[in-house]
């Protein structure tokens, strides 16, 4: 619906507002040429909230019963499938499961990851500094857990390099990984790890890790894994290195202990290291060979193990005994430790949220359920809690396991109770012949698997796209590898949240101009066709406004009224800014500090002479405005729903005070304000050719339609 009325200042206009005593705005004449637009609906903030003013206490407490109340409706609606699928997140796709379709697909992704889990598995807690055993035991119970609480039904969970170099890393500071203890805590750390996630995943606050930028999480896993196929090394040198986390340490003791170096280690584990790469890319690149890269560690561990049974070579250390059975149910001890471990275990829980719920949201999407992330944390926590009580350490959902397991075509989390048979298999029947595999071969997996963690063509890209997640991927690289881990995590996620916040403070701010032939005001510097009016700025904010960035947006406020481009300006030819319109639909949220900000803008104007419009607010906005009494203070008539309204009023009036400025003027002591001028206009029809070229030979009457909608083209 649309009016027409002759100007905000006519009579009709004054009616349908509440005028006040803060507007300055005439209502005695009327202009002659009819504006048509469309009225602004005021919310009636007695309705909104139990009193705006000194009842703004009981307005604040509608906002736990509005949360209950939905939360009320929410549970009302759920049946007794949906409460099963909330406890037991399998029950989705139990419920649904096609047995002739998914049941040898599930058996044959399940055997192809459980395959590639069992050297893995031993190979990461060597990295870890536990016993193989443990990577094993890892990757046993908490499988049958996740199946079961997990939501995502191809996530591959166990154990996984940069989990273990933390584990690595945090413990080594504590105790040396030959004592029992480094293993309790080992243990005490994944029950640490699962309750933490479980906590966040009970109260919903997974969002929490989304202000750590893709760049920093990139930078943070190229320098792990350089760390970590550096910590590999000793294995095929043949002899050892410092423990670290830091490149400089880890590169001089190598140099230093160059006297120690040993050929056939070297050459045992760079021959199976090819062998790895060369499978895994002709797995990645050749569709009908993608079985290879399953393959990859179970092929290098047979090579291994069939080489040393046929020659016993002597300069090549062995994994050595590995006890045979399931593990035995056992409480984790050493709590003593509890509180210097729950900065390592925060962080790994971060690392967690940050590998597994990201590819589990991936790979939910490429096949076509919905999954919780919230949801799919709790499940994470559990199968760490449960599985610490089995002699498990930390554990996570895996990159390339995961990705094996939807190329191998897994539907259902069944996938992953066959690859937790299998570990349980090799648990029964198999460790005896793992104390035969090379050290130099579990080496060579664990950096076959980190070497795709290595990310420079992300760096590339960054460089070509964003030169400032450029510097976030960099500084979080260096600060990783020269600085340490824990260090280098602190200073991305730091970098990322000061990056976060300095464009919250300092948001974008558009001047926006006409695009020739529409009503449609765009941003000045992207479309430089578009025009502006004389005496009228167009600012629009690209962000909510609350007290940390007020002050920037006031400051770019003043820098527009003075700094005006006059070379694509149209209208009548006057001297300054008489009017501001600020566009606020992209504004989501005014906070009090802002509001009173916009209070002191509009007094400081006002003895500019400088009238603000608002444009376009949004409910909950507008609310704001009104219950502070900014809606009053500037006049209901100065908010519009278009741009194109405002801008219509405004150059109305515009015009007005060009025409005024002709006749001779008061005595200087009575020079007339803004809003005195405005009282004097003339009530003659305006051509919207005039009006849109800056001309000052006004058209005839007769060539002006009353109907047409002002500055708007007429068609011949």
């Amino acid at each position: 619906m649309e009016i027409t009325y002759a100007s905000p200042s006519a009579p009709n206009l004054a009616d349908s507002g509440d005028s006040n005593s803060n507007s300055s705005m005439p209502t005695t004449t009327t202009l002659t040429r009819p504006v048509k637009i469309i009225p602004l609906l005021h919310p009636n903030t007695a309705c909104s909230s139990s009193g705006s003013g000194s009842g703004s206490g009981s307005g604040s407490g509608s906002f736990p019963s509005a949360l209950f109340s939905k939360w009320k409706t929410k549970v009302g609606r759920m049946s007794w499938h949906n409460w099963i699928e909330l406890f037991l997140p399998c029950y989705r796709w139990i419920r649904t499961y096609k047995w002739r379709e998914y049941l040898q697909i599930d058996l044959m992704a399940g055997t192809t990851v459980g395959v590639m889990l069992v050297p893995q598995a031993m190979s990461y807690a060597k990295l870890a500094g536990l016993e193989p055993i443990y990577g094993l035991y890892s990757g046993f119970v908490p499988l049958f857990v996740y199946a079961i609480f997990g939501s995502s039904r191809q996530l591959a969970v166990g154990p996984v390099a940069l989990v273990s170099l933390l584990v690595s890393n945090v413990l080594g500071g504590i105790v040396d990984s030959s004592d029992e203890l480094y293993t309790e805590l080992a243990i005490l750390l994944a029950l640490m790890v699962g309750i933490l996630e479980c906590i966040m995943g009970l109260l919903r606050l997974g969002w929490l890790i989304r202000f750590i930028s893709h760049s920093v999480i990139s930078g943070f896993t190229t320098a792990s894994a350089v760390v970590i196929a550096l910590s590999q090394a000793k294995y095929f040198l043949g002899y050892d290195i410092v423990r670290s986390s830091k490149i400089v340490p880890l590169i001089e003791s190598i140099i230093a202990g160059a006297d120690g170096f040993s050929w056939p280690p070297f050459v045992m584990g760079s021959i199976i290291l090819a062998i790895l790469v060369i499978m895994k890319h002709l797995g990645k690149s050749r569709k009908y060979l993608r079985f290879l890269r399953a393959a990859g560690p179970l092929t290098a561990v047979v090579l291994g193990t069939t080489f040393v049974k046929i020659f016993h070579p002597a300069s090549i250390s062995l994994v050595g005994d590995i006890p045979q059975g399931l593990p035995k149910f056992s409480i984790p001890k050493s709590f003593g430790y509890a509180l210097s471990l729950i900065p390592t275990a925060a962080l790994i829980t971060g690392v967690a949220i940050l590998e597994s719920v990201g590819i589990a949201k991936a790979l939910a999407a490429k096949n076509g359920y919905e999954l919780d992330s919230n949801q799919e944390l709790f499940g994470l926590g559990v199968a760490n809690v449960i599985g610490s009580f089995f002699s498990a350490y930390p554990t996570t959902g895996s990159f390339s396991r995961s990705a094996v397991n939807h190329e191998s075509g897994a539907k259902t989390g069944l996938a992953g109770i066959v690859t937790g048979i299998i570990m349980g298999c090799a648990l029964l029947f198999l460790t005896p012949l793992f104390e035969y595999i090379p050290q130099c071969v579990l080496a060579a997996i664990v950096i076959s698997a980190v070497m795709g963690l290595v990310d420079y063509n992300e760096a590339i890209f960054l460089w070509r796209v964003d030169k400032k997640d450029f510097l976030l991927w960099t500084i979080t690289c260096i600060t990783t590898l020269f600085l340490g881990i824990e260090i280098g995590v602190l200073v991305g996620v730091g970098a990322s949240l000061a990056f976060v916040i300095h464009e919250s403070a300092n948001p974008h701010i558009a001047v926006l101009g006409r695009l020739p032939g529409t009503t449609v005001y765009r941003n000045s510097k992207q479309y430089p066709e578009a025009y502006t009016y004389n005496g009228i700025v167009i600012v629009r904010i690209d962000a909510p406004i609350y007290f940390a960035n007020i002050s920037y947006i006031k400051d770019r406020l003043r820098e527009y009224e003075v700094d005006v481009d006059r070379s694509t300006s149209r209208g009548p030819e006057v001297e300054r800014i008489y009017f501001v319109i600020i566009e606020l639909a992209p504004v989501t949220y005014i906070d009090s500090s802002a509001v009173q900000a916009l209070k002191d803008l509009y007094q400081e104007y006002k003895l500019r002479d400088i009238q603000i419009a608002i444009s376009n607010p949004n409910r909950e906005v507008l609310l704001t405005l009104s219950r502070s009494g900014l809606v009053e203070l500037i006049g209901k008539e100065w908010y519009f729903v278009r741009v194109h309204d405002a801008v219509q009023v405004c150059l109305q009036h515009v015009q007005s005070l060009k025409e005024t400025s002709k006749t001779p003027g008061p005595l200087l002591d009575d020079k007339p304000t803004l809003f005195q001028r405005l009282s004097r206009q003339r009530g003659e029809d305006v051509s919207v050719s005039v009006l849109e070229s800056g001309s000052q030979n006004p058209l005839t009457s007769k060539d002006s339609d009353p109907q047409l909608e002002p500055l708007l083209s007429r068609k011949s």
